[in-house]
């Protein structure tokens, strides 16, 4: 489960999930969720593969979100598959998804940045919990 969260000029972005794996996962996913207004219109169309280094949970989050942006940013690329496997040493992703089109993506929200601010990744009961305050 995901959602996004009102927080002045910014917007936060958190998820819930039964395990690490799942929870990158959904936060990859609240972030289209922040970008698109209709994250369903965006098709698993073309697969990449993403691979990042780093021990602490937080910094691997802000890691993989940041990456998720640049490449919307760069390759115009927007996900919505998302395949992620939490390692002690970083994280290792195959993505899916396709090329923004603005006739087909509407954009809610313009993300400029994920930031450190309030970010956190923690176990709870019944698994694990992220939160992240992207800029907008």
């Amino acid at each position: 489960m995901h959602e996004l969260f009102e927080h002045t000029a910014d917007l936060g972005l958190r998820a819930t999930a039964p395990d690490l794996n799942a929870l990158f996962a959904e936060m990859a996913a609240c972030l289209v969720s922040a970008m698109v207004e209709d994250p369903a219109s965006v098709r698993p169309l073309e697969e990449v593969k993403i691979e990042l280094a780093g021990t602490d949970r937080e910094y691997l989050l802000f890691d993989w979100l940041k990456e998720l942006l640049l490449r919307f940013e760069t390759d115009r690329m927007l996900f919505a598959a998302f395949d992620v496997k939490v390692i002690d040493s970083g994280l290792t992703a195959t993505v899916h998804g396709e090329p923004y089109d603005p006739a087909q993506h509407v954009l809610a929200h313009e993300v400029k940045a994920i930031t450190y601010h309030e970010l956190k990744v923690v176990r709870e009961a019944n698994g694990w919990l992220a939160e992240v305050i992207v800029d907008i």
